[in-house]
């Protein structure tokens, strides 16, 4: 039978119970009030007819008016006949009150009629008690068949109710996670159903698929694991460590390599969680930390470099539209060639400049001999000439000791001396450096300090460099007759030193990358090595501070340098 049948048949039973209810109700109620009715209409008038004809009587002197209510009492009396022998009772009454009224004064008369109203009520009374008893009985009755009517309606409904629902529910839940089991590719997932109906049909259909994607399944397996082999061989035979993990840190393969550089055995790590393989492997640990710093590892025989590249792996399920996280892998790209080289290169421009520097000391002290009159005079075109290697040679020298510093930064060799430093005499002797070269284009540097300054934490030779390598860019980039201000600012940790030219400034474009090494921005007819930013930038954060930039095209440029209070 169909679903649509029983359905249909289910709620026509309810429907027909409902009605069957009803009537049983309405009939019983309308005995009832028949029984009720019939008392009213019959004997409580006659009683009420009696009553006041009993009433009438009680008159002391009872006249013509008296006789003719109680003849009209009476005569709806005889028209109020419903019980046995009430109609002879009533005739007793009319023949025994007519004796009375055609001889008023005899007592004997008025007692019988009074006898013969009593026996009228009496009759009348015995009747209510029994019609009484009658309509009580209906009731008893009504309430017996109302309670059997209702609990077989009840018992009914309730078998319905209790399994209806699970007839249609039950089918769609078993149905509905046996399709999770087939998403879930447990494609040996069945579902039966009793009978013909249209979940009978459906769970067929759902059998016939089911098989035919086990079949499908089946018949791919040996595929993909092929698929799987070749997958791991490829990992295995990568130069690079490679880790992967699911989506919960759990470690699901490691290559050859990564076991190598790590000290792990496969069997004892696939399947852990990546946090609990760090608690005893600091390569794991470090690689579970969210830092860029690249990783030396002692591999290939050798202190190794390793850059960790961390990839996260997502995909979109079938019939949904976020992304789902899945797991990710962890690549160590070996970075030690190009670490080798530059620490090579590091060393050759160590090299070269401290040997550089011995040659152009005595350069300058060959200018100097030659500038001194004592050696011999010199024509104009000679102290131009001189004047000229004079310049070269001091930008030789300041090019050199650039490298030296920039060297000393990127091995780590820098030695700095912090103490408690004044402001005042750092930035006194920074401007003192720079006289020459302002004085040269007209520049006028104004310094202002604030007076009481505490004094500051930092390397006073480094720092004097610092800012007057600033001082210096800004002379360079300023136009002539152009003014240079140096001033100071305080805050709760830092005392800050400022630098503000009108010059040529920088291009918000350029801004992010002017500490970077032998950066120089494009177009500047300005000498430099492009180290200068970088190498202050190394030193004021080796000294625990930090160095800002504000510029704006064709305004100029300003520079904070923010030391630490002793």
């Amino acid at each position: 039978m169909k679903i649509k049948a029983k359905l249909t048949i289910a709620l026509t039973v309810l429907f027909a119970l409902i009605v069957m209810l009803a009537a049983l109700a309405v009939r019983q109620v309308n005995l009832l009030a028949e029984d009720t009715e019939n008392i009213l209409e019959a004997n409580y008038q006659s009683l009420e007819y009696s009553r006041n004809m009993y009433k009438l009587l009680d008159n002391p002197a009872p006249d013509d008016k008296v006789f003719e209510k109680f003849i009209v009492a009476l005569d709806r009396q005889k028209s109020n006949i419903t019980e046995v022998g009430e109609k002879e009772l009533t005739a007793d009454l009319q023949q025994d009150f007519d004796a009375l009224i055609r001889n008023r004064d005899d007592v004997a008369l008025l007692k019988q009629v009074r006898k013969d109203i009593n026996s009228i009520m009496k009759l009348n009374m015995d009747a209510i008690k029994r019609k009484s008893n009658i309509a009580g009985n209906t009731a008893k009755n009504s309430i017996l068949w109302l309670s059997i009517t209702s609990s077989f309606c009840l018992i009914i409904g309730f078998t319905l109710i209790f399994n209806l629902p699970g007839y249609i529910a039950n089918p769609i839940r078993d149905l509905t996670e046996s399709i999770r089991q087939i998403a879930a590719k447990n494609y040996a997932q069945r579902v039966y159903f009793k009978g013909h109906d249209e979940f009978s049909v459906l769970a067929k259909s759902f059998n016939t698929m089911a098989e035919k994607l086990q079949e499908y399944n089946d018949s791919n397996l040996e595929k993909l694991l092929m698929e799987k082999k070749r997958i791991e061989t490829l990992v295995n035979n990568l130069h690079d460590p490679v880790i992967g993990l699911d989506e919960k840190n759990t470690i699901l393969f490691i290559n050859e390599k990564a076991l190598q550089v790590s000290g792990l055995k496969k069997e004892a790590i696939i399947g852990q969680k990546a946090e609990q393989v760090a608690v005893y492997n600091d390569l794991v640990r470090s690689l579970l930390q969210e830092n860029d710093a690249t990783l030396k590892i002692y591999a290939d025989n050798k202190e190794s470099y390793f850059e960790k590249l961390v990839a996260p792996i997502s995909i979109i399920p079938t019939g949904e539209t976020d992304d789902k996280h899945i797991g990710s892998f962890i690549i160590l790209r070996n970075v030690t060639p190009y670490k080798e080289l530059d620490l090579a290169k590091t060393n050759f421009i160590a090299t070269v400049s401290h040997e550089f520097k011995t040659p152009i000391a005595a350069i300058k002290m060959g200018i100097q001999l030659l500038e001194n009159e004592q050696t011999g005079s010199l024509n104009p075109d000679q102290k131009h000439l001189i004047s000229g290697l004079k310049d070269d040679t001091e930008r030789l020298l300041r090019t050199t000791g650039e490298l030296l510093n920039i060297t000393q930064v990127e091995t780590g060799k820098t030695a700095l001396n912090i103490e408690p430093c004044p402001i005042d005499a750092i930035i006194n002797a920074a401007v003192e450096s720079n006289n020459a070269q302002a004085m040269a284009r007209h520049i006028v540097v104004k310094s202002t300090v604030i007076p009481g300054l505490p004094p500051i934490l930092a390397d006073k030779e480094k720092a004097v460099w610092i800012v007057s390598n600033l001082i210096s860019n800004a002379i360079r980039y300023s136009h002539e007759n152009a003014e240079i201000d140096i001033y100071t600012e305080s805050s709760t940790q830092y005392i800050s030193i400022v630098v503000k030219d009108n010059g040529i400034g920088i291009a918000d474009t350029y801004l992010p990358r002017i500490f970077d090494k032998y950066f120089r921005v494009p177009g500047t007819q300005k000498e430099g090595t492009g180290l200068g930013l970088a190498i202050s930038k190394e030193f004021m954060e080796a000294q625990n501070g930090f160095i800002d930039v504000k510029s704006i095209v064709g305004q100029g440029t300003v520079f904070t340098l923010n030391f630490r209070k002793a």
